[in-house]
Parts: structure tokens; C-alpha cells; sequence
């Protein structure tokens, strides 16, 4: 029988086989990146293929249409069905007749990569930890008496050249003869690790699924994922019902403390949540949770270690000594997670330090600093903020009390991010009047429909992004000195600013309620800033760089801040703001990647394991560093990239300066003429 040559793209695969080989075994010999569940039956429909039509000089060749064969009667039921696009072929049921070059398009690839929106952060390459495998079993005979789990194994190795699989769980074992005889001897096998079986399912089984959970103190967020695909399916979140325990994570670690079930208490309410969210998602994609098979979970120490079911007390005061910080696989039921399959494992990401948690590595692995030759400043912004620095070479970690200003508590008129939230704000450097944005809403509170738009929910208080702008402002506007001093020496110039006792205001809206940054406020959120900035300044003379390459802002609030206010208040060091980013949930999207690909599980284990933490209340010099970041936006550091920004105030004021304070209100009054 006759030869015929076959390429295979992306991968430049090539060789010779006998005319009539399918070409899902001509890939398989050549190791072609392919997938199948079926092992070339026609029931998958995951083998698609594409023909490259026309001369080839480089092969030689000229590929043809009629160098395949005709279309088989699957591949006319899959056409029928609209799930083979016109020009795809099944690789299991296309003959190979003559030279052609064969295209696999990136959804037949069994390690395709999953694009993110954000085109710098890395991609995710499938390869889960969970596989399904449709195989035939030989009955079993008199005269052999092998075990049907032992014939199954058989199978798996002759039909899938799988190796080492001598473990299987107890549940698909107890149930496997009556499985195997449901469909004649046909069944899929779920193998996690490559080398366990975990369950059987009698006949044909195409689809399995994971869901990605991140555990924050506040919300617990799930996305469920196709495990083949990588397709997010569905995704939702809820408050973290803990919050009935305590707001912060240490008023949760002191209710433990001070109640003998405390932990039980919200160990229960953790997992009860997680079981809430599972069933909605499965309800959310319309499938059987029966066959959610994996799950990742990422969070802070304290929700780690309640997840878990282990005691926190001993991350309420000093070492901080977790209990475990290793990456762990378990059975989803020892964590009491019933709204998922029996079968189902569930993979905890290893914490850092006392401070520094699952979150933090996900976060790690989702932006992938320890690939990269640039140096990352990786922030994530919360009551607590986790803070990494580093490139390929070496990654340090440190945590920074900033506590909770940031996300509104500690401030007059401060709240979380919702409708009716001042969001986004600027003042007029003549007039110092301002003007906003709330959440819910597109306009600006100057424009004539604003406040129609804003009816149903109303003006109701200042998120973050709303409170880091609106300091900003003042700051570039002369209202807010440089000492964070609310300049009560330009009193005359705007009805905005008012003195309240021996202090000053100012007014962001007048009305029901009035909402305004008080000089309490100030105080607070430049104590966060410069906790932030000196964890940041603290990793830089560690890493022995007085610069950064990029700086990504992590999690929601990362997210919603605007780089070149978060510079002009100092919360990071100067960089140029193209090289500034947000990566959103970045926690989140750390937890899919793990779902989705096994050695990134390996891969983080062992980043985790070569991290340096640095303890910031144990440094002599983040006290130093404290105190300098104290100034708006910074007592001593250049900012070169945010004055080619913005005219950044010149002089540096202090209330004991009277001098420079003159000027500086000669300086308004000048504004307020022109």
C-alpha cells in the first residue's frame, strides 16, 4: 500500500503513512497536540481539523480536498447538528488519501491557551488536572480471572497508552461492575493526575467541570469552568456571611477566641456559603453537579485556615504561625462541600506567611512576575495590603497595615462601592468647585440630567476611587497641603471649604446626606498611603532598585483607582503610567489557572517556597520611610514620570511656615482672578 505524506500545523509535525490511515492516529504517532474523549469513535466531536488547500513549496506538496476522505456519516450528523463549522473535519473519521497539510485549529488542541482581555498578563494553558477517557472493556471470561477494575486498567492502557494507573477511589469502585455492564462493557473514566481514578460513568460522558473559588473577607466569589475548554460557564458571588461575626478578619479571629464553638461557628458558615454558591452556578449553566469534579480555592490565611476548619487564633498576634502553608488536595466532602460531586477534589493554593495568603500566590500566578526579566510592583490594595516585588530571579513579599480607609471605613462620609458612591471626582483650580460621578451613573453631577439619572438611588456617600481622587484634587488644586493640611487660609475663596472647631472641610455635595473630607479623613487615608508606600520603598532597598519596571494594581479596588491619582497621593512609587496597570480580580483568575492547568499548581508550590517575606514591623527602616511618605505626594522621592503628568504644587507648606503659606494663598487668590 502506498505512502502519503502529512503536515500537521502550528506544530510543522510531518511523516509518511499508508494511504487510509485516520489521521487522529497519524497525529497521535507523530504526538500532535489533539484532543479526543472518544479515542477516534465519532461521539466527542473535540478532533477537528482543518485541510490547507494549495502548493506547499516548503513540503513539496500540493494539498487538496480529495487528498481526504469523503465525509463520514458522523461528521454528517455533526454538520447537522451545526457543531462541525463548514471546512472542519473529524480527524477520527478522515482518511488520509494522498500529501495534504492538515490545520489544528487551537479549540482541537489538547493544551490550547485560554486569551485573558489583558494582553500582557500570561495566557492559560489547558491541561487539567481532571481527564475523561471513553473506553471499551472486555467482558469477563471463565478461563481469566482478572478483576474488572485490573480489565479496565487494560483497556485504558491499550486503547490510551496510560501508564501507572493502579489506584481507584472507593466510590467508583464500589459501583464499577454495575456500571460497566450498563452499557455494554462502555464506559468514561474520570482520572485525576494522570493515575487515579475518581469516577466511571456507564456509556458515553463528554463534559466535566470546575469551579475556581476566591474566599475573600468580604465576598466569596465561584466561577465554574468547562475542564475540556476553559470556558467560564457561569460566575457569581455573594458577602461573605462571616461578616455577622466580625467585620475584619481580626474581629473574626477574636470572636474564635473569645467562643468555644467560635471556630465551628464560622468554619460551618464558610462552607455553607460555598455549597450556596456551587448550586447557583450549577443552576446558573443548566448542568448536573454531579459532574464538578475540581476545585481550587484561594483566600487570605485567616479564611484559609477557617476553610479548613483550623483554629486562627495563632495569626492574631505574633509569629503569625500558620498551621499549614503547603498546597493541599483533598476530597471535596472533608470540607463538607456537598453541592458538587462525591467524587469531586478540591485543591487549596499554598499561603506565604502569616500575612500573606493563597490570595497572594494566586495573584503571583496569575501575573507572573517570577517569569519575567522586569522588575513587578505588584499591589493589592485592602485592610491589609499584600505587597510583591521581583522578577525571574527573586520575588519578595511584604505585608503593610493600611487598614481599612481605603474601602471607605474610617471616613466621615466613606462606604463601599455601590450605586449612589462617589466614584470619580475633580475641582476647578480657578473656582476650587467640584464635580463628580457616582456609581450607577455616566454623567457628571454638573451636567442638567444628572440628577434626574441619580433619583432612585440618590447621592449617598464616597467609595475609595472616590476618596483617593478627591484628595488628589485638593491637593493639585491648593486645598490640601502638602502636610495634609486642609488650607483654611483660602477659606475666602469657595463656599466648599468650612471650619469645623479648630480644623477645616470640604464640602463634595450639599444635601441629604452632605458629604465632605473632613481633616480626619485626610489623616486617615495618608496614614494607609504611607503604610503602603513604606511596605513598597521597604521591598525596593531589599531588592536594591530605585525603580520599578511596572506596577500592577491588584483586586477590586486596584481596579477601580486611576494610576495617576494614586501617584499624585503617593500610595506608589513614580513609574511611567503606561507601565501602570489594574489586573482586577487577579486572585480569582490565579485560582482558574490552577483549575485549569496541573503544573501550575506545582509551579506556584515551588515559587511559594522561594519567596522572601519581609516583616515590616520588625524593619527599622519602614518607620523611616512611614514618616516620609506621611507628605503629599512624598517628603524626599523624585517623580519625574507625574510632574510630565501634571503641575504638581512647587512649594511644600507647613503650618509653621507662615511664610511659604502666604505665598501659597497669594498664589490662589491669583488663580481665582484669572
Amino acid at each position: 500500500m502506498p505512502n502519503a505524506l502529512v503536515v500537521f500545523t502550528p506544530s510543522g509535525k510531518r511523516g509518511e503513512f499508508p494511504v487510509g490511515t485516520p489521521l487522529l492516529q497519524c497525529a497521535q504517532k507523530l504526538g500532535v497536540d489533539i484532543d479526543s474523549v472518544c479515542g477516534g469513535r465519532g461521539i466527542c466531536g473535540r478532533c477537528k481539523i482543518i485541510v490547507a488547500e494549495g502548493k506547499f513549496a516548503k513540503y513539496g506538496i500540493t494539498s487538496l480536498e480529495t487528498s481526504l476522505s469523503k465525509l463520514s456519516e458522523p461528521e454528517i450528523k455533526f454538520k447537522t447538528r451545526k457543531v462541525l463549522k463548514p471546512g472542519y473535519r473529524l480527524s477520527c473519521h478522515t482518511l488520509l488519501l494522498g500529501n495534504t497539510v492538515i490545520d489544528v485549529p487551537a479549540e482541537s488542541q489538547v493544551h490550547k491557551q485560554i486569551v485573558r482581555k489583558r494582553p500582557e498578563a500570561r495566557k492559560i494553558e489547558m491541561d487539567p488536572a481532571i481527564r475523561l477517557y471513553y473506553v471499551d472493556v472486555d467482558p469477563p471470561q471463565l478461563d481469566n480471572p482478572l478483576g474488572d477494575f485490573e480489565r479496565l486498567v487494560r483497556a485504558l492502557q491499550i486503547q490510551w497508552n496510560l501508564t501507572n494507573l493502579f489506584k481507584i477511589d472507593i466510590r467508583p469502585l464500589a459501583y464499577l461492575q454495575e456500571t460497566l455492564r450498563k452499557e455494554n462493557w462502555k464506559v468514561t473514566v474520570a482520572i485525576h493526575g494522570k493515575k487515579r481514578i475518581i469516577k466511571i460513568w456507564p456509556g458515553f460522558q463528554n463534559n466535566a467541570y470546575g469551579i475556581a473559588f476566591d474566599i475573600g473577607s468580604t465576598t466569596i466569589a465561584g466561577h465554574l469552568c468547562n475542564l475540556a475548554t476553559g470556558e467560564v460557564l457561569a460566575t457569581t458571588g455573594i458577602m461573605n456571611p462571616q461578616i455577622r461575626f466580625g467585620e475584619d478578619l481580626m474581629s473574626r479571629v477574636s470572636f474564635v477566641m473569645l467562643n468555644p464553638d467560635g471556630k465551628d461557628d464560622l468554619t460551618n458558615t464558610v462552607r455553607s456559603a460555598i455549597n450556596s454558591v456551587s448550586l447557583n452556578l450549577s443552576n446558573q449553566a443548566n448542568i448536573d453537579k454531579n459532574n464538578i469534579l475540581n476545585l481550587t480555592f484561594v483566600g487570605n490565611p485567616i479564611m484559609h485556615h477557617l476553610l479548613l476548619g483550623i483554629d486562627p487564633s495563632e495569626l492574631g498576634g505574633a509569629p503569625f504561625a500558620l498551621a499549614v502553608n503547603s498546597g493541599m488536595t483533598l476530597w471535596a466532602t472533608e470540607l463538607n462541600i456537598t453541592e458538587v460531586s462525591e467524587d469531586a477534589r478540591a485543591y487549596l493554593l499554598p499561603c506565604i506567611a502569616g500575612h500573606v495568603g493563597a490570595d497572594t500566590a494566586a495573584v503571583i500566578l496569575s501575573e507572573g512576575p517570577h517569569l519575567q526579566k522586569d522588575i513587578s510592583l505588584i499591589v493589592d490594595v485592602g485592610t491589609n495590603a499584600e505587597i510583591v516585588l521581583g522578577n525571574k530571579d527573586r520575588l519578595l513579599v511584604a505585608s503593610s497595615p493600611t487598614g481599612p480607609a481605603f474601602e471607605g471605613a474610617q471616613v466621615s462620609c466613606g462606604q463601599r462601592a455601590a450605586a449612589g458612591a462617589i466614584e470619580r471626582v475633580r475641582i476647578d483650580k480657578k473656582t476650587l468647585k467640584v464635580k463628580f460621578k457616582v456609581i450607577g451613573c455616566d454623567k457628571w453631577s454638573d451636567q442638567s440630567d444628572f440628577f434626574q439619572q441619580t433619583q432612585s438611588f440618590g447621592i449617598t456617600g464616597i467609595c475609595g476611587s472616590g476618596i483617593i481622587e478627591a484628595l488628589a484634587e485638593m491637593y493639585l488644586a491648593g486645598i490640601l497641603l502638602p502636610d495634609g493640611t486642609i488650607n483654611g487660609e483660602i477659606l475666602a475663596l469657595s463656599d466648599n471649604i468650612y471650619q469645623e472647631g479648630r480644623t477645616f472641610s470640604y464640602r463634595l455635595y450639599s444635601g441629604e446626606p452632605n458629604i465632605y473630607i473632613s481633616q480626619n479623613d485626610v489623616r486617615a487615608i495618608q496614614l494607609a498611603k504611607a503604610a503602603l508606600y513604606a511596605g513598597t520603598r521597604l521591598l525596593m532597598d531589599k531588592m536594591g532598585v530605585e525603580t520599578v519596571d511596572k506596577i500592577i494594581l491588584a483586586g477590586a479596588f486596584g481596579s477601580n483607582i486611576d494610576p495617576k491619582y494614586a501617584m499624585i497621593l503617593g500610595m506608589i512609587p513614580d513609574c511611567e503610567i503606561k507601565c501602570v496597570s489594574s489586573a482586577g480580580n487577579a486572585a480569582g483568575t490565579g485560582a482558574r489557572i490552577a483549575l485549569l492547568n496541573e503544573n501550575a499548581r506545582d509551579e506556584i508550590e515551588q515559587t511559594v517556597s522561594r519567596i522572601e517575606k519581609i516583616e515590616t514591623a520588625t524593619e527599622p527602616l519602614f518607620q523611616k520611610h512611614f514618616i516620609d511618605a506621611m507628605t503629599i505626594p512624598h517628603k524626599l522621592a523624585p517623580m519625574p514620570n507625574l510632574e510630565s503628568l501634571v503641575e504638581l504644587p512647587s512649594q511644600v507648606y507647613s503650618p509653621s511656615n507662615q511664610k511659604v503659606r502666604r505665598k501659597s494663598r497669594k498664589h490662589q487668590l491669583k488663580l481665582s482672578t484669572q
